[in-house]
């Protein structure tokens, strides 16, 4: 078959299938207010995904064998509907993004207004108002001197973003062997070339080897395996045992060679490892000590995760450098920042000086509005209280799946939690890889999201549930989540 015959034989294909879209969406009209499409339309979705759509961090199998994949088609407060008119309890904010639920209107008419007047405009040499009303907003709620804002279009850019001006302000400051980073066992900073060799996980990146180099790795803030890492004693000791094995790697590496460390508030991979007492203190000196950067990486934790707007602000340190992207809009429009200190600034004031990098979309017009529109919205509910009054109940909820033989530990802070799974409750003894795989991907993952709940089952590290539900919900939704975790791990425990 020639290249041009093919050519004709799809665009007929694509002729036909809007010809049945036309005629299908008086139909979809119909059902769309309990968010169910028809079956036909529903069905040509799914074909069209197996043709054409690549899904992230996602395997493609699933599609090409014809199972399909969840189409969600319409989101209410802390409920998603899927295709088929099913609802569900949102318990991943999306992806830890959507802070103040689904359906705002007031975010969706920002982006309109903003569109009207300037739907976009870069910020390479020039500024528009949406942007520098939101740098002042961030600057505001930043802590310390952290007074200057770049924007980015995501998380991961955000963290490329840091690495490289490390590197460059060390250049400028006399210091220009110091381009090494230093970040956390399984951690996950990011999938750019720069941000992966800071991510923590070699299963993630060996395929895309050789990285770029510079990134080495320390011990997380897994209490719970704390034993496995060699150390045993309490938690405020481990929180310094952890610690300083940063400033082992940093003497180990050369003082004048490390540029950062990298470090989340609390570290999602894994299965949300929180800091012990002390060790942002701790690291914090040690960062000074050797004129090392504290880069605090809040992709997931910022804009009122843990409680604050910054989490840094909530666990008692100021960065250099701090890392955001996700809940900055609660997901209505893609933007990221990294947020600077005024020292890493300061070189960048004089002469010819400039940080060669940037994104065309970052700090978008539309964007930035619907972020300045999502602080106002989460100023007035007063979502930060509501996070801290309403966390220990939420954990406190988890926790009674302790009683659980599949439960092995409860962690987590804010609206931020992490439910660890073992085959032996007494030994903490967890599944090997194949159980791991029949565990998270043959049973639980549908299980779950067929009970009513999306979350996120993962094995990253040590299989995990992760939970981060909208900053709305409160008590009857912690239980309602609860019930349902029970339940599904209930009869996970007796497939054991």
């Amino acid at each position: 078959m020639s290249i041009f015959t093919r050519s004709k034989k799809k665009s007929a294909s694509k002729d036909a299938r809007t010809a049945h879209h036309e005629d299908s969406h008086a139909i979809v009209a119909e059902s769309a207010l309990d968010g169910a499409i028809a079956a036909s339309e529903h069905a040509d979705l799914q074909q069209k995904a197996k043709d054409h759509l690549w899904m992230h961090f996602a395997r493609q199998s699933g599609m090409e064998s014809g199972n399909g994949v969840p189409i969600i088609v319409r989101g209410e407060g802390h409920h998603i509907y899927d295709a088929q008119g099913r609802k569900y309890i949102d318990g991943l904010s999306g992806l830890f993004v959507v802070q103040v639920g689904h359906g705002r209107e007031r975010l969706a008419e920002a982006a309109r207004k903003q569109a009207e007047e300037l739907a976009f405009f870069p910020l390479w040499s020039y500024a528009h108002p949406t942007a520098i009303e939101l740098a002042d907003k961030l600057a505001d709620y930043a802590p310390g001197d952290l007074n200057r804002v770049f924007f980015t279009t995501g998380g991961g850019e955000a963290v490329e973003s840091a690495w490289k001006l490390a590197k460059q302000f060390f250049k400028l400051t006399g210091k220009p062997m110091k381009h090494k980073v230093i970040s956390r066992a399984v951690a996950y900073h990011g999938t750019p070339q720069g941000a992966l060799a800071i991510t923590g996980i070699p299963g993630m990146k060996e395929m895309f080897e050789p990285l770029t180099p510079g990134g080495f790795r320390v011990p997380n803030t897994n209490y719970y395996r704390a034993d496995e890492m060699g150390f045993h004693g309490s938690l405020e000791e481990f929180g310094q045992w952890a610690a300083n094995r940063i400033e082992e790697a940093i003497l180990f590496e050369g003082p004048d060679t490390v540029a950062a460390v990298f470090l989340e508030p609390v570290q999602n991979s894994g299965g949300c490892f929180p800091p012990p007492p002390g060790y942002f203190a701790r690291v914090r000196e040690i960062c000074d000590k050797y004129d090392v950067l504290l880069v605090s990486d809040e992709v997931i934790c910022a804009y009122g995760r843990i409680g604050e707007m910054f989490a840094c602000t909530a666990l008692g340190y100021v960065p250099d450098i701090i890392t955001s992207a996700k809940g900055l809009t609660s997901g209505y429009s893609p933007l990221g920042a990294m947020i600077v200190s005024d020292r890493i600034y300061e070189p960048f004031k004089h002469g010819q000086t400039a940080f060669y990098h940037g994104y065309t979309f970052a700090g978008h017009p539309v964007s930035a509005a619907v972020a300045l529109e999502n602080i106002a919205i989460m100023e007035e509910e007063n979502i930060l209280e509501h996070v801290r009054e309403n966390s220990p109940k939420f954990r406190a909820a988890l926790e009674r799946l302790l009683d659980l033989p599949i439960v092995g530990d409860v962690r987590g802070e804010g609206y931020f939690f992490g439910i660890e799974l073992v085959k032996n409750k007494e030994t903490k003894e967890t599944f090997n890889a194949d159980e791991s795989e029949r565990l998270l991907r043959g049973f639980l993952s549908k299980a779950l999201f067929d009970a009513g709940l999306y979350c996120r089952a993962d094995d990253r590290g040590d299989p995990v549930i992760q939970l981060a539900p909208p900053l709305t919900i409160g008590p009857k939704e912690f239980d309602e989540i609860e019930s349902i975790l029970r339940a599904v791990l209930t009869e996970a425990s007796n497939r054991l």
